[in-house]
């Protein structure tokens, strides 16, 4: 039986890159609002029906405000920040693990001071993210810790 070709063995190098892995913009677009961040995609393989990447946030960077029909598993790898699921804010640091559930808002944000890294696992086929209405967002700012959180 034929193996597909793909790299058996991708060492690590300086600053959280990997050999063979491409540094890529966070979205393809900016119709969504995020500030310096960037992601690799370590594992993406048909054989795998999830997908590997690597996103990195500068100091004061973030993600974007979103949901989607599938969940993700995110483990902090790098920095300290904050993140947003569903209806609460947690503060993270190295080694942590947030678990996002299918339609839950979600976003990070790294601290001022450091960059912040993060591993995050998601379906190989996965829907596109979609942002919260005028009418959500006010429903987001009405609990004070997400306003906090937001206003960050």
């Amino acid at each position: 039986m034929d193996e597909p070709d793909r790299p058996l063995f991708r060492p690590a190098e300086a600053d959280f890159r990997w050999r063979d892995v491409e540094l890529l913009a966070y979205k393809q677009d900016h119709a969504a609002p995020f500030r310096d961040i960037t992601r690799q995609v370590l594992f993406h393989d048909p054989a795998l029906e999830c997908e590997l990447r690597y996103f990195e946030m500068a100091a004061r960077g973030f993600s974007t405000l979103e949901r989607h029909r599938h969940m993700h598993a995110v483990t902090i790898l790098r920095g300290n920040g904050c993140c947003l699921v569903g209806d609460r804010v947690f503060d993270v640091a190295p080694r942590d693990l947030v678990t996002i559930p299918p339609w839950t808002w979600h976003q990070f944000k790294a601290d001022k001071n450091e960059p912040m890294g993060f591993l995050c696992m998601v379906n190989a086929d996965r829907d596109r993210p979609v942002l919260p209405t005028d009418k959500e967002m006010a429903e987001l700012r009405s609990n004070p810790a997400i306003a906090r959180f937001l206003d960050l």
